[in-house]
């Protein structure tokens, strides 16, 4: 089981790209038997959804290491999806469900058993414009990165 009143083992720190300035929020990694919860909270979402995205957005861990934009506004160090497996999408162990926005808002729960939180700690986090379509390859035509955020191992001194 899970207290997710304890600390989590790895957080990421979210926040939108120049485009989506008002996007931020946290994801938090959970060490549990066999796996990790993911548990994200994210706000400043896009209130008007992406075409044929009806409000869900792509949500995936990066093999990046930084959140770095290019000049379009890219976060072009994010890498591609963690999937150390070298699977086909959407079995990448970096693939998880969407998030669902609601007025601009998400929050979500998913428990994976396809890594633990020190795997992904150093590694990025992706919120899409689009719904993932759980199909495309490699990495389900999820559209712009729109936010992002670096995973680290916590620190009790970071809240």
């Amino acid at each position: 089981m899970i207290d997710i009143k304890a600390n989590p083992s790895a957080y990421a720190m979210i926040k939108g790209n120049q485009n989506h300035p008002d996007i931020e929020g946290r994801v938090d990694f959970y060490d549990t038997y066999g796996g990790t919860v993911a548990v994200a909270s994210v706000r400043g979402l896009p209130a008007e959804a992406a075409e044929n995205s009806y409000g869900f957005h792509g949500f995936h861990i990066h093999t990046g290491d930084t959140c770095t934009e290019n000049s379009q506004g890219e976060f072009s160090s994010a890498g591609g999806h963690y999937n150390p497996k070298n699977t086909v999408h959407p079995a990448h162990a970096g693939d998880l469900p969407p998030l669902l926005a609601n007025s601009g808002n998400a929050w979500a729960a998913v428990y994976t058993d396809r890594f633990y939180p020190e795997d992904v700690v150093g590694h990025t986090v992706i919120i899409h414009e689009r719904a993932d379509d759980f199909h495309t390859q490699p990495s389900g035509d999820a559209g712009e990165m729109i936010a992002c955020g670096e995973i680290a191992a916590w620190d009790p001194d970071i809240r």
